[in-house]
């Protein structure tokens, strides 16, 4: 079977938390001298020749702000950076719904947002009648995304499914209900962006999981599931963990810091 043709894949680092905790990070129960481990947050996108797909849309300031995370850029800024015009992005893979993947959409005024059918299901549903579950969802960003559905601009996906050649979405749950990775052909291979699939590297290559989780069984089939999609454990890519930043070149020296490249091997 011949393969697609490769995609440039990026991840744009536009937020942090350098006060997070090693034991903010995962269930089991932590050393007490355990120290700081950060977190970064990112938005990706996958360019090939005149196309571009943007996976997940951040937050902005304000909403940094409220719960007291370091902006450091609002996601559009830095997709300006590689050439990717937001106005002119026609798709957008939202993985999940919660506040750090889901805010700025009207960053995208043109874009289709491709969503889990079971992910609105759970973000308007009543699991939403416990404060656990719901904290991290920004009650905004979910009136955003009711207009966009009124306005025609919501595609649901049912599960597993190709979403161009070389790009497919694949449902995982645990974290939520209806989180979504997504899997695609570079030139060194299919990478999966697993997203909140696993925070860090650590969560996967140990199996102790993120603590917020809505089904914990799911969570840890999908550790299973994100390296049967990929060609090695090096090719999954977790959803916040700075070592990314360290393990992947930037794209030329003005992004620095700031964006790497995913489809190149990782230093």
């Amino acid at each position: 079977m011949t393969n697609p043709e490769p995609w440039q894949v990026f991840a744009i680092r536009y937020a942090e938390i350098s006060e997070q905790q090693r034991q903010d990070n995962f269930i089991k129960t932590p050393d007490p001298h355990d120290g700081p481990m950060p977190m970064d947050f990112f938005v990706w996108a996958l360019v090939k020749g005149d196309q571009t797909i943007v996976i997940d849309t951040g937050f902005d300031d304000e909403e940094g702000k409220k719960r007291n995370r370091k902006t450091l850029r609002r996601p559009k800024d830095g997709l300006s950076l590689i050439g990717v015009d937001t106005d002119k992005v026609e798709d957008v893979i939202i993985t999940h719904l919660h506040y750090d993947h889901a805010g700025t959409s009207q960053d995208f005024p043109n874009a289709r947002f491709h969503l889990q059918d079971l992910e609105m299901e759970y973000a308007t549903g009543r699991h939403m009648c416990h404060a656990h579950l719901r904290h991290a969802y920004a009650v905004d960003h979910m009136v955003d995304f009711i207009r966009h559905l009124y306005n025609g601009r919501v595609v649901f996906h049912d599960k597993d499914c190709e979403l161009a050649p070389g790009v497919s979405l694949h449902h995982i749950g645990g974290h939520t209900k209806g989180l979504q990775s997504v899997r695609v052909f570079t030139e060194r291979g299919w990478v999966v962006l697993a997203s909140d699939a696993s925070h860090f590297y650590e969560n996967m290559e140990t199996a102790s999981p993120f603590p917020i989780v809505h089904d914990l069984g799911d969570m840890l089939d999908g550790y299973v599931k994100l390296r049967s999609l990929a060609d090695s454990d090096q090719h999954i890519i977790p959803g916040h963990d700075p070592l990314v930043m360290k393990r992947y070149p930037a794209p030329n020296k003005e992004c620095e810091g700031i964006i790497v490249r995913l489809d190149v091997p990782p230093t």
